[in-house]
């Protein structure tokens, strides 16, 4: 083994603001923080991988579905409920945007990344 996957690091013009979205989103805590950078994860295993939000002020968000701006990443975040789920990501600041499939519905984070609700049909 090289290694162990350590974070996914998602840059962003709020950090703190971020991170507070997911850390309800995932219901993990937020586990480090400064001015730049702020950690979400599981406080009672350090080495399980966490979500890390990186300070970039000048980023330009990814544009769905529009490949001349792509989403660069995205996160699947799997659901029982998923229009109970919904209403949960929305009221917490997330957009619906175009596009879904038979186990699936996507949504932009506050700052534009977009996820995506997946549950089984």
């Amino acid at each position: 083994m090289i290694g162990t996957l350590h974070s996914v690091v998602i840059d962003c013009p709020d950090p703190r603001s971020l991170a507070a979205f997911y850390s309800q989103l995932i219901s993990q805590p937020i586990v480090s923080a400064s001015d730049d950078w702020v950690a979400v994860g599981n406080e009672s295993d350090a080495s399980a991988p966490r979500l890390a939000f990186q300070l970039a002020p000048d980023l330009l968000p990814p544009e769905w579905p529009d490949a001349s701006r792509p989403q660069q990443f995205h996160l699947d975040v799997h659901v029982d409920d998923v229009d109970a789920a919904e209403q949960q990501v929305l009221r917490l600041g997330a957009t619906r945007l175009p596009g879904e499939g038979s186990d699936f519905r996507v949504y932009a984070d506050p700052a534009g990344h977009p996820f995506c609700l997946v549950f089984d049909t």
